[in-house]
């Protein structure tokens, strides 16, 4: 069976950009690392392991897409891994 979506949740689906993809991989590193809760369970989870894979995954991400991303959406990476690297070293140390 086919769920057909209306002209509202289509545009919806049409709006995911670069930045919006790269945000969102961000948000669940967030999660994995137990900064922000899991939206489905409401409660601090840690999945360590997971946040480094994903944190792995955004640079593979900056290496693939390099000399193809504008200035906003290079910054944006550079940004967002920096933090992530930084939450992540202290939630393995114990921080």
């Amino acid at each position: 069976m086919t769920e057909t979506k209306t002209d509202d949740q289509q545009a919806e689906l049409e709006a995911l950009d670069f930045s919006t993809f790269v945000l969102s991989l961000s948000s669940s590193v967030l999660m994995c690392l137990g900064v922000v809760e899991n939206p489905v369970t409401k409660k601090i989870e840690k999945d360590v392991l997971a946040a480094k894979q994903t944190i792995d995954l955004i640079a593979l991400l900056k290496e693939k897409t390099k000399g193809n991303l504008t200035d906003g959406e290079g910054k944006l990476l550079d940004d967002v891994l920096h933090e992530l690297r930084v939450l992540y070293c202290k939630a393995i140390a114990g921080c």
